[in-house]
Protein backbone atom coordinates (compact mmCIF):
# COMPACT_ATOMS: atom_id res chain seq x y z
CA UNK A 1 0.00 0.00 0.00
CA UNK A 2 3.00 2.34 -0.25
CA UNK A 3 1.81 3.42 -3.69
CA UNK A 4 -0.92 5.70 -2.32
CA UNK A 5 -0.19 9.27 -3.49
CA UNK A 6 0.87 11.91 -0.97
CA UNK A 7 -1.82 14.60 -0.95
CA UNK A 8 -3.17 16.92 1.77
CA UNK A 9 -4.93 14.88 4.45
CA UNK A 10 -8.68 15.35 4.71
CA UNK A 11 -11.06 14.95 7.62
CA UNK A 12 -13.64 12.19 7.45
CA UNK A 13 -17.27 13.31 7.51
CA UNK A 14 -20.68 12.13 8.62
CA UNK A 15 -23.58 13.96 7.00
CA UNK A 16 -27.22 13.57 7.91
CA UNK A 17 -29.01 13.54 4.57
CA UNK A 18 -32.54 13.52 5.98
CA UNK A 19 -35.52 13.30 3.65
CA UNK A 20 -34.96 13.17 -0.13
CA UNK A 21 -36.85 16.48 -0.09
CA UNK A 22 -33.59 18.14 0.97
CA UNK A 23 -32.76 18.22 -2.75
CA UNK A 24 -35.71 20.59 -3.29
CA UNK A 25 -35.89 22.24 0.15
CA UNK A 26 -32.33 22.64 1.44
CA UNK A 27 -33.18 24.13 4.81
CA UNK A 28 -30.41 24.75 7.32
CA UNK A 29 -28.59 21.48 6.59
CA UNK A 30 -28.60 22.08 2.84
CA UNK A 31 -27.27 25.60 3.37
CA UNK A 32 -24.50 24.13 5.54
CA UNK A 33 -23.57 21.60 2.86
CA UNK A 34 -23.47 24.36 0.24
CA UNK A 35 -20.74 25.98 2.35
CA UNK A 36 -19.03 22.70 3.16
CA UNK A 37 -17.71 21.86 -0.31
CA UNK A 38 -16.03 25.26 -0.82
CA UNK A 39 -14.61 25.10 2.71
CA UNK A 40 -13.05 21.69 2.01
CA UNK A 41 -11.56 22.91 -1.27
CA UNK A 42 -10.18 26.13 0.23
CA UNK A 43 -8.65 24.37 3.23
CA UNK A 44 -7.35 21.10 1.79
CA UNK A 45 -7.80 21.27 -1.98
CA UNK A 46 -10.33 19.41 -4.07
CA UNK A 47 -10.60 15.72 -3.03
CA UNK A 48 -9.30 13.31 -5.65
CA UNK A 49 -12.32 11.11 -4.89
CA UNK A 50 -15.12 10.49 -2.38
CA UNK A 51 -15.60 7.12 -0.70
CA UNK A 52 -19.30 7.14 0.21
CA UNK A 53 -20.80 4.88 2.89
CA UNK A 54 -24.57 5.41 2.79
CA UNK A 55 -27.44 4.05 4.84
CA UNK A 56 -29.17 3.09 1.59
CA UNK A 57 -26.52 0.91 -0.05
CA UNK A 58 -26.42 -2.26 2.04
CA UNK A 59 -25.10 -5.77 1.40
CA UNK A 60 -24.24 -9.00 3.22
CA UNK A 61 -20.53 -8.48 2.48
CA UNK A 62 -18.65 -5.26 1.56
CA UNK A 63 -19.02 -4.37 -2.12
CA UNK A 64 -17.31 -1.51 -3.97
CA UNK A 65 -19.36 -0.11 -6.85
CA UNK A 66 -16.55 0.61 -9.30
CA UNK A 67 -18.41 1.88 -12.35
CA UNK A 68 -16.78 4.37 -14.70
CA UNK A 69 -19.84 6.64 -14.33
CA UNK A 70 -22.67 6.98 -11.84
CA UNK A 71 -26.20 8.35 -12.08
CA UNK A 72 -28.62 9.40 -9.36
CA UNK A 73 -30.96 6.59 -8.29
CA UNK A 74 -34.49 7.72 -7.24
CA UNK A 75 -34.77 5.09 -4.50
CA UNK A 76 -37.92 6.48 -2.87
CA UNK A 77 -41.64 6.82 -3.49
CA UNK A 78 -44.47 9.31 -2.97
CA UNK A 79 -42.49 12.49 -3.57
CA UNK A 80 -43.02 15.39 -6.01
CA UNK A 81 -42.24 14.64 -9.65
CA UNK A 82 -39.48 17.26 -9.70
CA UNK A 83 -37.44 15.08 -7.35
CA UNK A 84 -37.48 12.13 -9.76
CA UNK A 85 -36.27 14.34 -12.59
CA UNK A 86 -33.11 15.44 -10.80
CA UNK A 87 -29.77 14.17 -12.08
CA UNK A 88 -26.33 13.77 -10.59
CA UNK A 89 -24.07 12.12 -13.15
CA UNK A 90 -20.70 11.77 -11.44
CA UNK A 91 -17.53 9.98 -12.52
CA UNK A 92 -16.71 6.72 -10.80
CA UNK A 93 -13.40 5.66 -9.25
CA UNK A 94 -12.55 2.13 -10.40
CA UNK A 95 -8.83 2.52 -9.64
CA UNK A 96 -9.61 3.66 -6.10
CA UNK A 97 -11.76 0.54 -5.65
CA UNK A 98 -8.64 -1.60 -5.89
CA UNK A 99 -6.87 0.56 -3.27
CA UNK A 100 -9.82 0.24 -0.91
CA UNK A 101 -10.08 -3.49 -1.47
CA UNK A 102 -6.40 -3.86 -0.56
CA UNK A 103 -6.74 -1.73 2.58
CA UNK A 104 -9.71 -3.78 3.77
CA UNK A 105 -7.92 -7.03 2.96
CA UNK A 106 -4.97 -5.94 5.08
CA UNK A 107 -7.38 -5.64 8.03
CA UNK A 108 -8.90 -9.07 7.37
CA UNK A 109 -12.02 -7.84 5.55
CA UNK A 110 -12.81 -9.25 2.12
CA UNK A 111 -14.48 -6.76 -0.21
CA UNK A 112 -15.90 -7.44 -3.65
CA UNK A 113 -15.49 -5.07 -6.60
CA UNK A 114 -18.31 -4.72 -9.12
CA UNK A 115 -18.14 -2.67 -12.28
CA UNK A 116 -21.63 -1.36 -11.62
CA UNK A 117 -22.79 2.03 -10.47
CA UNK A 118 -25.57 4.25 -9.20
CA UNK A 119 -25.78 6.71 -6.32
CA UNK A 120 -28.59 6.29 -3.79
CA UNK A 121 -30.22 9.43 -2.41
CA UNK A 122 -28.06 9.28 0.70
CA UNK A 123 -25.13 10.04 -1.59
CA UNK A 124 -26.40 12.24 -4.40
CA UNK A 125 -28.59 14.60 -2.37
CA UNK A 126 -25.72 15.87 -0.19
CA UNK A 127 -23.24 15.83 -3.06
CA UNK A 128 -25.54 18.06 -5.12
CA UNK A 129 -24.75 20.72 -2.52
CA UNK A 130 -21.10 19.93 -1.84
CA UNK A 131 -20.08 19.52 -5.48
CA UNK A 132 -22.96 20.64 -7.73
CA UNK A 133 -20.91 20.20 -10.91
CA UNK A 134 -20.63 16.46 -10.19
CA UNK A 135 -16.93 16.62 -11.04
CA UNK A 136 -15.44 14.65 -8.13
CA UNK A 137 -15.19 10.86 -8.63
CA UNK A 138 -17.38 8.83 -6.28
CA UNK A 139 -16.88 5.28 -5.02
CA UNK A 140 -19.86 3.86 -3.07
CA UNK A 141 -19.00 1.20 -0.51
CA UNK A 142 -21.94 -1.08 0.18
CA UNK A 143 -21.65 -2.32 3.75
CA UNK A 144 -23.16 -4.75 6.26
CA UNK A 145 -25.83 -3.22 8.55
CA UNK A 146 -25.90 -6.28 10.80
CA UNK A 147 -22.39 -5.52 12.12
CA UNK A 148 -22.36 -3.66 15.48
CA UNK A 149 -20.94 -0.16 15.96
CA UNK A 150 -17.51 -1.34 17.13
CA UNK A 151 -17.11 -3.43 13.99
CA UNK A 152 -18.17 -0.51 11.79
CA UNK A 153 -15.60 1.64 13.57
CA UNK A 154 -12.91 -0.97 12.89
CA UNK A 155 -13.77 -0.93 9.19
CA UNK A 156 -13.37 2.83 9.23
CA UNK A 157 -9.97 2.47 10.88
CA UNK A 158 -8.91 0.25 7.99
CA UNK A 159 -9.84 3.09 5.62
CA UNK A 160 -8.01 5.83 7.52
CA UNK A 161 -5.03 5.93 5.15
CA UNK A 162 -7.31 7.08 2.36
CA UNK A 163 -7.63 10.45 4.06
CA UNK A 164 -3.87 10.91 3.70
CA UNK A 165 -4.12 10.47 -0.07
CA UNK A 166 -6.79 13.08 -0.82
CA UNK A 167 -9.84 10.84 -0.49
CA UNK A 168 -12.88 12.20 1.36
CA UNK A 169 -14.39 9.41 3.47
CA UNK A 170 -18.06 10.34 3.80
CA UNK A 171 -20.64 8.51 5.88
CA UNK A 172 -24.23 9.45 5.10
CA UNK A 173 -27.26 8.70 7.26
CA UNK A 174 -29.24 10.57 9.91
CA UNK A 175 -28.31 11.26 13.51
CA UNK A 176 -31.95 10.42 14.41
CA UNK A 177 -34.22 8.41 12.13
CA UNK A 178 -37.70 7.20 13.02
CA UNK A 179 -40.01 8.02 10.12
CA UNK A 180 -43.14 7.25 12.15
CA UNK A 181 -42.40 10.24 14.39
CA UNK A 182 -42.16 12.78 11.57
CA UNK A 183 -44.72 15.43 10.78
CA UNK A 184 -44.17 14.46 7.14
CA UNK A 185 -41.47 12.98 4.95
CA UNK A 186 -42.63 13.95 1.48
CA UNK A 187 -42.75 17.74 1.64
CA UNK A 188 -46.48 18.10 2.30
CA UNK A 189 -46.14 19.71 5.74
CA UNK A 190 -43.74 22.22 7.28
CA UNK A 191 -40.20 20.94 7.65
CA UNK A 192 -39.66 23.31 10.61
CA UNK A 193 -42.05 21.53 13.00
CA UNK A 194 -40.86 21.82 16.63
CA UNK A 195 -38.39 19.11 17.59
CA UNK A 196 -39.61 16.32 19.82
CA UNK A 197 -37.81 16.27 23.20
CA UNK A 198 -36.64 12.71 22.67
CA UNK A 199 -34.86 13.67 19.45
CA UNK A 200 -33.17 16.67 21.08
CA UNK A 201 -32.05 14.56 24.05
CA UNK A 202 -30.53 11.88 21.84
CA UNK A 203 -28.67 14.38 19.66
CA UNK A 204 -27.27 16.16 22.71
CA UNK A 205 -26.20 12.92 24.37
CA UNK A 206 -24.43 11.82 21.21
CA UNK A 207 -22.60 15.14 20.86
CA UNK A 208 -21.48 15.07 24.50
CA UNK A 209 -20.23 11.48 24.37
CA UNK A 210 -18.42 12.19 21.09
CA UNK A 211 -16.74 15.30 22.52
CA UNK A 212 -15.54 13.19 25.45
CA UNK A 213 -14.19 10.48 23.11
CA UNK A 214 -16.25 8.02 25.14
CA UNK A 215 -15.97 5.34 22.50
CA UNK A 216 -17.09 2.35 24.56
CA UNK A 217 -20.28 4.15 25.59
CA UNK A 218 -20.89 5.25 22.01
CA UNK A 219 -20.44 1.67 20.80
CA UNK A 220 -23.10 0.66 23.35
CA UNK A 221 -25.44 3.51 22.42
CA UNK A 222 -28.53 1.32 22.10
CA UNK A 223 -28.32 0.44 25.79
CA UNK A 224 -27.01 3.76 27.10
CA UNK A 225 -28.31 6.64 24.95
CA UNK A 226 -31.65 8.22 25.90
CA UNK A 227 -34.51 7.05 23.66
CA UNK A 228 -32.08 5.10 21.47
CA UNK A 229 -34.57 2.52 20.18
CA UNK A 230 -37.15 5.24 19.55
CA UNK A 231 -34.73 7.40 17.59
CA UNK A 232 -33.33 4.40 15.69
CA UNK A 233 -35.79 1.48 15.49
CA UNK A 234 -33.17 0.08 13.13
CA UNK A 235 -29.73 1.62 13.17
CA UNK A 236 -28.56 1.58 9.55
CA UNK A 237 -28.86 5.39 9.43
CA UNK A 238 -26.54 5.86 12.40
CA UNK A 239 -23.91 3.20 11.67
CA UNK A 240 -22.17 5.22 8.90
CA UNK A 241 -21.24 7.65 11.70
CA UNK A 242 -19.05 4.93 13.19
CA UNK A 243 -17.36 4.13 9.89
CA UNK A 244 -16.43 7.79 9.41
CA UNK A 245 -15.39 8.07 13.06
CA UNK A 246 -13.10 5.07 12.68
CA UNK A 247 -11.47 6.69 9.67
CA UNK A 248 -10.77 9.72 11.88
CA UNK A 249 -9.25 7.63 14.65
CA UNK A 250 -9.67 7.28 18.41
CA UNK A 251 -7.24 9.97 19.50
CA UNK A 252 -9.11 13.08 18.34
CA UNK A 253 -12.61 13.93 19.50
CA UNK A 254 -15.27 14.12 16.79
CA UNK A 255 -16.50 17.63 16.11
CA UNK A 256 -20.14 18.45 15.49
CA UNK A 257 -19.91 20.80 12.51
CA UNK A 258 -23.63 21.41 12.14
CA UNK A 259 -26.77 20.78 14.17
CA UNK A 260 -30.39 21.11 13.11
CA UNK A 261 -33.52 19.02 12.65
CA UNK A 262 -36.42 18.71 10.21
CA UNK A 263 -40.01 17.45 10.42
CA UNK A 264 -39.92 17.31 14.20
CA UNK A 265 -37.61 14.35 14.73
CA UNK A 266 -35.22 13.92 11.81
CA UNK A 267 -31.81 15.03 13.08
CA UNK A 268 -29.56 16.71 10.51
CA UNK A 269 -26.30 16.94 12.47
CA UNK A 270 -22.96 16.70 10.67
CA UNK A 271 -19.63 15.62 12.17
CA UNK A 272 -15.98 15.86 11.23
CA UNK A 273 -13.33 13.36 12.32
CA UNK A 274 -9.55 13.44 12.59
CA UNK A 275 -7.31 16.33 13.57
CA UNK A 276 -8.08 18.04 10.23
CA UNK A 277 -11.72 18.52 11.31
CA UNK A 278 -10.74 21.47 13.49
CA UNK A 279 -9.28 23.30 10.49
CA UNK A 280 -12.47 22.61 8.58
CA UNK A 281 -14.60 23.98 11.40
CA UNK A 282 -12.48 27.13 11.49
CA UNK A 283 -12.84 27.55 7.73
CA UNK A 284 -16.61 27.21 7.98
CA UNK A 285 -16.73 29.75 10.79
CA UNK A 286 -14.68 32.22 8.75
CA UNK A 287 -17.02 32.14 5.73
Amino acid sequence: MDTLPALPALPALFLSHGSPMIALEPGAAGAFMQRLGPAIDATFGRPRAILAVSAHTLTREPVLLAAERHAAVPDFGGFPQALYEMRYDAPGAPALAQEVKALLAASGVTAHVLGEGGLDHGIWTPLRYLYPQADVPVLPLAWMPMAPPAQQFAMGQALARLRESGVLVMGSGSITHNLRLLSTFTGRAPMDAPEKPESAAFRQWFAERAAARDWETLFDYRAQAPHAALMHPTDEHLLPWYVAAGAGGRDVAPLRLHQSHTYGALGMDAYGFGEEARRLREALAAQ
